[in-house]
């Protein structure tokens, strides 16, 4: 049996632009737990964490309280912006025909994201993507990244060996992630963290286009 080849994708600024649908709930959630108004250029940079570490990072003067408070005023926002139709979270370009190149030459996909199973699953249906997934994890059955435990359960899922498995993503969360699980790590520069930053934590390149992810994919 050949070995299997496993590619985990972060989903938030590497599969999908979700930013402004985490900017406006995160904004709902302060308002509502008293703490001001969040900068958004720190709420990106916290993209990728699991909400109550996020909100903690963005916020490490609020109490268990409001820190509670933010968490399901969060949650709430985003759900019901769904509910609305309001939310947008567009794929990058070229991220459909990459996966589907991928698949089709043999490699095991995964998705490791700090979203909800809710959000991920309603991203993927929202683009004809989920049958092309043989392993999802998120933060509701998690530690936060960089715990490894998303990606090592992935790993398990499909019988991927360490050596075998590749994690992409757009953060140092998930460059840390990869490395906590002893696996290669590639960094997509369209995210949110910045690609020198990527290359620090350990990334072994960071592409700067769809062909050029691919070929480090392939490496």
């Amino acid at each position: 049996m050949s070995a299997v080849r496993l590619a985990v994708f972060d989903c938030d600024g590497t599969l999908s632009d979700g930013q402004a649908g985490v900017c406006n709930a995160m904004d709902v959630a302060f308002e509502t737990a008293g703490l001001g108004t969040p900068d958004r250029h720190f709420v990106r940079r916290i993209v990728g964490l699991s909400l109550p570490q996020a909100i903690r990072q963005l916020a490490p003067e609020a109490d268990d309280d409001q820190l509670l408070a933010a968490v399901e005023a969060y949650k709430s926002a985003f759900r019901q912006s769904r509910e609305d139709g309001s939310l947008r979270e567009p794929l990058y370009d070229g991220i459909p025909d990459l996966l589907r190149r991928l698949h089709g030459t043999g490699w095991t996909l995964g998705v490791a994201t700090g979203k909800s199973d809710r959000g991920l699953a309603s991203t993927l249906s929202a683009n004809d993507l989920t049958d092309l997934f043989s392993t999802l994890h998120t933060a509701d059955r998690h530690p936060s990244k960089p715990h490894p435990a998303m990606l090592e359960a992935a790993m398990a899922d499909v019988l991927a060996d360490r050596g075998d498995t590749v994690m992409i993503g757009d953060t140092v969360y998930d460059i840390q992630m990869a490395a906590a699980a002893g696996c290669r790590a590639i960094g997509v520069d369209w995210g949110y963290h910045e690609p020198e930053e990527l290359r620090d934590a350990g990334a072994i390149g960071v592409a700067t286009t769809m062909e050029e992810l691919e070929a480090l994919i392939n490496g």
